[in-house]
């Protein structure tokens, strides 16, 4: 796998010939190169040569699409200028550093000398090179348009670029109701869209106008918006003289087909023939009456299957007329979908003009401007006739070098603002411009193009290369050799695209990495349980007090289970003597990481997610706004409970309770004053009382910015906060708290005066924090967050995600890379209802979607050095294509993680019942209890055996040495110790039943079927046949009801919190209660599931 792949020109080359091209700013080059084959060094060490050559810093323009980027290129251009400017630089290293970047020996021995001042030559002009974004080189141009540009525009000199639009949809929204309720046009048009698809299909069409509004507005302004859906005429010939496609139903023979089957079948009683004869009738008397849709509707109902769609089958004697008039129902279907379509598309057009006029006229009143502006201007100023050549000639005049990274992440504006200003170049000597020509430089990889949410359209990369090629006479090259991923994971990647028919153009890789890797392995497969019957609907939809019990899905526990696996893999390796940060975990979304990132937490495993934290959703700065909106509102109850229950103040529940009875319905403010006053009062109460008065008053006088920095100082609020949180978040914790104070100042300017004014500018904004850098952590990441990173072990999680239904109320664009408008904007209400002269254009979109799926794997799999893991839950329904897990389970290794050894500083750690199955906490020393159960086969999974404790315990302490009620811990302390050794727990493992006993034990929910006087029998660990096989209940109890009725209660306990959730329990239950009854014919028999959280679900 050692082998270069490098090409020019589609002819293959050496290394050397390779960098000598792409390297040489004299030439304008377009590289496409795998991931790791070193793009931006190509790059940068083109801007290096450039400078070598002569050029000056400001006629080097370089553009990348992230701010992150173009100061990672910023950063290596002067560490590359500082070193090689070093005195410590040896000649031979300065030729060397020449000879990599494509000079011959002799070229390099003559410019090492100049390479060593090259970096005082460049500090001396003054002005940097320019390494921008795609929008800051726009925003440039905005400062460069002349007046009467912005004013054709609806802009004007001075505007502020803003980035996030959010928050200015609520008056948006307000606007823009208000000019449809004042238009009759738009309000007839807004109401016939709700009756037609509901409110929110509606919502989600004018949210895609706002999102894809630059495609809208130009195809609006070059007229192919509106014919972007045709009539139903211009696509079927057959409707062309047609008001309704109902009408083709008035076809002489289908009138006298349907006339003759309703009259042959009129006597036929059958009751699948009747709904037949019925319809028929109706349709054929809607047809004389004129009332064609009407007929239609009647026709499908009597002739089509309600669930197929297709012609009925179960007609008995399956008359042969049934399928010929079902036909031409199934026509008249296609060309109605191709109708409502069009009516569809005409009635958005005035909305989402309305909308984007209230829009522009909504930034034009705050003066503000934001991307789509920029590019629509940059698009104006390089295209107009009348401004480009101005425009065009100030660029000569300060530019000779254009180099653009990762160009298959351009969009179809961006190219088309961009190739005009290039064309000009077209031709000799610098073709119509009559300047020396530009030396342009692109590179990009089409595989790694993950960004069509973006407007990224990766066939522009093509487009653009032939155009260098073409008119500005550059080369083209291609690369496939790879810097960074060792031999095994090159090889896996080779196999999974290589075989991969629906990805073409996938060329074989090499590496220059000697090591041969580790490879590729999976994790076990989380398996989903067996899909249960309809009789669990009953539960699932059960009623459920929504303030104390959560919802869980199933797929949430498999997904938490799933992340325990990862955890424990990863623990694994650090045990191995892997550091943290050389493990990246990657998913498709932040949900995964967030279950992983929990699992990960109980382990105190370090780790890190670099997206940003948004401010209101961490609680830290939750209850500090909490705070402030109680000192501007003392009377919100709600955010002064929350305040008091914070590590701020720390008051327990009993402490909340005492200030509801003494608030007596009324505002707990001033209650907690009189509370705090009296003699006793709880110390949290009695510190909290003071400090919020004087905050109080202090809101009144100070800042919001100034009044945090008092609160955090005398509230010890840093200290209380971050001793609340486990260690590994208190870097999170402090950047949070310091992030809110902050954001007193950054927010709007600092404009807001009062806490009021702060809080609500908060809520509406919900600003955020960069994440907290930590050198030594794993790595969560979205895919589309690690493009560009690396690691030496690559975790793959989800990677068999449930099958998705495309989104109802999207908009579908056609955009050819040719032109620089789309070709059609159509709106499609959802697959079911899209018009048949849209099928050719959603065909090539799902292509792309399912180009872009693989996409997405190549940048997965090719941030791995060493070795990529895998893991995935079985889903519910796959989607059409190969999973990641298919398309690479044959090719990676099985490892199944050992548990990890418990830490000091994990046996420290409280207990968290959520997550019951990772719990670590010291053992229990002492004897056992009750040795006369024969203890069960042993099982080698940690969670059954778990499980088993668990059980052990409830079965003694329902039995006659049960724990008396005074002494319930001690007995647990003993009993739990005795399950441990019976099913050979380890020592940290201990607690986690013993807890569970605890909950259920203790709390009253349990009581009714333990120690009840209306208990007439019960029984623990009760066999049981049900006809097929022995089965063995936990507690059965006989209750007799205040009624006199007898009742038989079957319960079986969970460790698992929502065991009501899982279908497979609810099927073992439903197995318990049958064979109970079947014993029972005469009583009632009823079923519970208890948690191991103290609560019992009846089901």
């Amino acid at each position: 796998m050692t082998g270069a792949a490098y090409a020019a020109d589609g002819q293959p080359v050496d290394r050397a010939a390779f960098y000598a091209i792409a390297c040489d700013p004299s030439r304008s080059v377009v590289v496409e190169a795998c991931a790791g084959a070193g793009k931006t060094w190509m790059l940068v060490s083109r801007i290096l040569r450039a400078l070598l050559d002569g050029a000056q810093p400001p006629q080097i323009l370089a553009i990348t699409f992230t701010r992150k980027a173009a100061g990672e290129m910023r950063e290596r251009l002067d560490q590359w200028l500082a070193e090689l400017s070093d005195v410590r630089a040896s000649h031979a290293q300065r030729v060397q550093a020449l000879r990599e970047r494509g000079l011959d020996a002799a070229q390099a021995e003559a410019l090492a000398p100049a390479l060593g001042s090259l970096q005082r030559r460049v500090l001396a002009q003054g002005r940097a090179v320019q390494v921008r974004t795609f929008h800051s080189w726009f925003s440039q141009l905005l400062r460069m348009a002349p007046l009467d540009a912005l004013q054709t525009l609806g802009l004007q000199p001075g505007m502020a670029l803003i980035e996030n639009t959010d928050e200015l949809r609520p008056e948006l929204t307000r606007r823009f109701l208000r000019r449809v309720a004042q238009t009759p046009e738009l309000d007839s048009a807004f109401r016939g869209l709700v009756a037609r698809h509901g409110r929110s299909v509606l919502q989600r069409w004018l949210d895609g106008v706002l999102e894809r509004r630059i495609e809208l507005e130009r195809a609006d302004a070059h007229g192919t918006l509106a014919g972007s859906v045709p009539p139903v005429g211009a696509v079927f010939d057959d409707c062309q003289d047609l008001a309704h496609p109902t009408e083709l139903l008035r076809a002489p023979g289908w009138v006298a087909t349907a006339t003759a089957l309703r009259d042959r079948l009129r006597d036929d009683t059958r009751s699948t023939v009747v709904p037949v004869v019925d319809g028929l009738s109706r349709a054929l008397a809607h047809l004389a009456a004129d009332e064609t849709e009407l007929a239609y509707a009647a026709a499908r109902q009597a002739l089509l299957g309600k669930s197929t769609g297709q012609a009925k089958g179960n007609v008995a004697g399956k008359p042969p007329e049934i399928p010929l008039l079902a036909e031409e129902l199934l026509a008249i279907a296609l060309r109605l979908r191709q109708h409502e379509a069009h009516q569809d598309q005409t009635a958005l057009l005035p909305l989402a003009r309305a909308l984007l006029q209230e829009f522009a006229a909504l930034k034009r009143a705050r003066g503000l401007v934001d991307m789509p502006d920029l590019e629509n201007l940059a698009l104006h100023l390089l295209r107009d006739a009348e401004q480009a050549g101005w425009i065009q000639e100030r660029l000569d005049a300060q530019l000779r070098h254009l180099l653009i990274d990762e160009f298959q992440d351009t969009s179809p504006m961006q190219w088309h603002a961009l190739q005009p200003w290039l064309a000009a170049y077209a031709g000799a000597g610098g073709g119509a411009s009559g300047q020396q020509p530009l030396s342009v430089f692109i590179v990009g990889d089409p595989k790694q193009s993950i960004y069509r949410f973006r407007r990224a359209e990766p066939r522009v990369f093509a487009a653009a290369a032939q155009f260098v090629a073409d008119s500005l006479h550059g080369r083209r090259l291609s690369c496939d050799h790879t810097r960074r991923n060792a031999g095994a994971v090159i090889e896996t990647l080779n196999q999974v695209f290589g075989v991969a028919a629906d990805y073409p153009g996938f060329r074989p890789h090499t590496t220059e990495v000697a090591l041969a890797g580790e490879g590729v392995w999976r994790l076990p497969l989380v398996e989903r349980p067996p899909r249960a019957g309809r009789k669990t609907d009953v539960a699932e939809a059960a009623w459920r007090d929504s303030l104390t019990q959560p919802r869980h899905e199933e797929r949430e526990h498999l997904g938490a289970q799933e992340a325990r696996w990862a955890a424990r893999a990863i623990a694994e390796l650090l045990a191995q003597g892997r550091r943290p940060r050389d493990i990246q975990v990657l998913a498709r979304k932040r949900s995964v990481l967030a279950r992983l990132s929990e699992a990960l937490r109980v382990l105190h495993v370090p780790h890190v997610q670099p997206a940003e934290l948004s401010l209101l959703d961490e609680p830290e700065a939750r209850d500090l706004v909490a705070l402030l909106d109680v000192l501007a509102s003392p009377g919100h109850d709600l955010s002064l409970a929350q305040v008091l229950r914070s590590p701020v103040f720390d008051a327990s529940d009993e402490d909340l309770m005492a200030l509801a009875a003494e608030a007596r319905g009324e505002a707990w403010w001033p209650a907690l004053q009189r509370l705090a006053a009296a003699t006793g009062a709880a110390p949290a109460l009695a510190r909290a009382a003071p400090l919020l008065a004087r905050w109080a008053e202090l809101a009144r006088q100070l800042p919001p910015h100034d009044l945090l920095d008092r609160i955090i100082d005398e509230g010890e609020v840093m200290g209380r906060m971050l001793r609340a949180v486990p260690s590994e978040r208190r870097g999170p914790a402090r950047a949070v708290i310091e992030g809110l104070v902050a954001a007193a100042l950054s927010l709007d300017g600092g404009r807001y005066a009062t806490p009021y004014g702060f809080v609500r500018a908060l809520r509406r904004q919900s600003p955020t924090v960069p994440a907290l850098a930590q050198a030594d952590a794993v790595q969560l990441l979205t895919v589309h967050g690690a493009k560009g990173l690396e690691a030496e072990v690559v975790f793959l999680l989800d990677t068999d995600p449930e099958g998705r239904n495309a989104e109802p109320g999207a908009l579908l664009v056609d955009w050819p890379v040719e032109q620089d408008h789309p070709a059609r904007v159509a709106f499609v209400a959802s697959a079911a209802k899209r018009a048949p002269s849209l099928d050719v254009l959603q065909a090539d979109e799902d292509a792309q979607q399912a180009r872009e799926e693989l996409n997405s794997l190549y940048v997965a799999l090719t941030r791995a050095r060493t070795r990529l893991v895998l893991s995935a839950v079985t889903p519910h329904r796959a989607g059409p294509a190969p999973s990641w897990w298919a398309r690479l389970q044959g090719l990676a290794a099985p490892w199944e993680p050992a548990a990890p050894a418990p830490s000091a500083q994990a046996g420290a750690a409280p207990v968290q019942t959520d997550d019951w199955a990772a719990l670590r906490l010291p053992a229990a020393a002492g004897g056992g209890i009750a040795q006369d159960w024969v203890a069960p086969a042993r099982s080698d999974d940690r969670l059954t055996r778990l499980g088993e404790a668990f059980h052990r315990l409830m079965q003694w302490a329902c039995g006659p040495s049960g724990p008396d009620a005074d002494a319930l811990d001690s007995w647990l302390e003993r009993a739990a110790r005795a399950a441990a050794a019976e099913f050979e727990l380890a020592p940290a493992d201990v607690a986690v039943p013993q807890a569970a006993a605890r909950a259920v034990l203790a709390g009253a929910a349990f009581g009714p079927w333990w120690r009840d006087p209306a208990i007439v029998w019960a029984g623990d660990e009760v066999p049981v046949d049900d006809g097929t096989a022995a089965l063995r209940i936990d507690r059965l109890v006989v209750r007799r009801e205040p009624d006199g009725q007898r009742i038989w209660w079957v319960l079986d306990y969970k460790l698992d919190h929502a065991p009501h959730t899982q279908p497979a329990y609810l099927d073992q239950l439903a197995a318990y209660v049958a064979a109970v009854q079947r014993l029972q014919p005469g009583d009632l028999v009823r079923a519970l599931l208890v948690g191991g959280d103290g609560r019992v679900h009846r089901v």
